[in-house]
Order: C-alpha cells, then structure tokens, then sequence
C-alpha cells in the first residue's frame, strides 16, 4: 500500500526444493521459509532473526504482510 518498504539484501545458504529456503541477510540474520504440502494447498512458514531495532511485532507485521503479498500474488495467477 505504499505506506512502509522494505530493503532486503542476502545470499540463499541451502535450497531444499519443494520443502524449504533458508537465506541470510547482509546483517547476517537468517530467514527459513517452509513449504508444507496441506490438503487445499501448500502452507508457506517463515522463521526470522529479529533484528535489535525493531519491536519484535513490527517485524512480525512486517515479515506477515510480505507473505500475504505473495500469497495475493500466486492467487491471482490462478
């Protein structure tokens, strides 16, 4: 919406197809996304170092609104 960015930078440190990317960040935080295959489709995880700037549920908003712009995105590609 335009009303926060977000600036990531990283290098993807082990692929799992179809199950799980786990990333680190420039500040060497570490992302893990999972996929898990469930009946009506597939749960996507995200597991995220905090950083020390943040309150923790900035970040979870944050992190969250990624998912459900991604989740907008494979919908609407149907």
């Amino acid at each position: 919406d335009g009303a926060l960015g977000f600036d990531f930078e990283g290098t993807f440190i082990h692929i799992e197809p179809y199950h799980s990317i786990h990333f680190e960040l420039n500040d060497k935080r570490v992302v893990t996304v999972e996929f898990q295959t469930i009946p009506d489709g597939v749960r996507v995880m995200e597991t995220f170092d905090a950083d020390e700037e943040n309150h923790s549920e900035q970040q979870r908003q944050g992190w969250q609104s990624i998912l459900d712009n991604f989740k907008s995105h494979v919908e609407s590609a149907r």
